[in-house]
């Protein structure tokens, strides 16, 4: 990153595209395997950074479930409630399942996240295999970037395989994607529109049961 005049420029590694190698989806399950066992002490990050271009924090903390409430669910809340795209009633109601998340994941140590993973920040390289872009990176709950794999139709089923068989997760992690993804989601509300409420609605409405 730098300045030229009074213009802020990034400059990333040029990715030179070819078709993909058989073994694309279990070689990309094998390395976010692998990216996700670099952990740290803290969930977080030493910088904040953004995700698309809302501002991401990144704010250190211990416990798992703090730092999603406070730093991940929390603000982008808060940002739809101000630039109108969800009610007072809502907001309130939102702020209700919080209680409801104690306990709810299991425990790991925190996990460098690629942080937006969806096919679209996939792409084939020279070789035919996987190069990651457009990461929003912290350390997180690993299961965080599975779920949000799964959120716009899910990768290969041979990904999913060869991550379990270099990392397996714990049971019951299909019936916590959507609250993970309770994140991505109210993201695509702030940066979209009310298209993304729904689905939004739905998780809130199940864990308030």
């Amino acid at each position: 990153t730098g300045t030229c005049e009074d213009t802020q420029y990034l400059l990333m590694e040029w990715v030179r595209t070819s078709k993909s190698d058989p073994a694309f989806s279990k070689k990309l399950g094998e390395g976010l395997a692998e990216l996700h066992m670099h952990t740290q002490k803290e969930f977080g990050l030493d910088v904040n950074n953004y995700i698309s271009v809302l501002p991401q924090n990144n704010e250190n903390e211990m416990d798992w479930t703090s730092f999603f409430i406070q730093k991940r669910l929390e603000p982008m809340v808060q940002r739809a409630y101000y630039e109108g795209h969800i009610s007072e009633n809502f907001l309130r109601e939102f702020r209700m399942i919080y209680p409801k998340l104690k306990g709810f994941f299991p425990y790991e140590k925190p996990s460098l996240l690629h942080g937006d993973l969806w096919s679209g920040n996939v792409m084939v390289n020279s070789l035919g295999l996987p190069s990651l872009i457009d990461p929003a990176v912290y350390f997180g709950h690993r299961e965080m970037d599975l779920a949000f794999s799964k959120l716009f139709g899910g990768f290969d089923p041979s990904f999913y395989k060869a991550y379990q068989e270099v990392f397996p997760l714990d049971p019951g992690f299909e019936q916590r994607v959507e609250v993970y993804n309770l994140y991505p989601l109210l993201v695509h509300l702030n940066l979209f529109g009310s298209s993304y409420l729904s689905g939004i609605t739905r998780v809130v409405k199940k864990l308030l049961r």
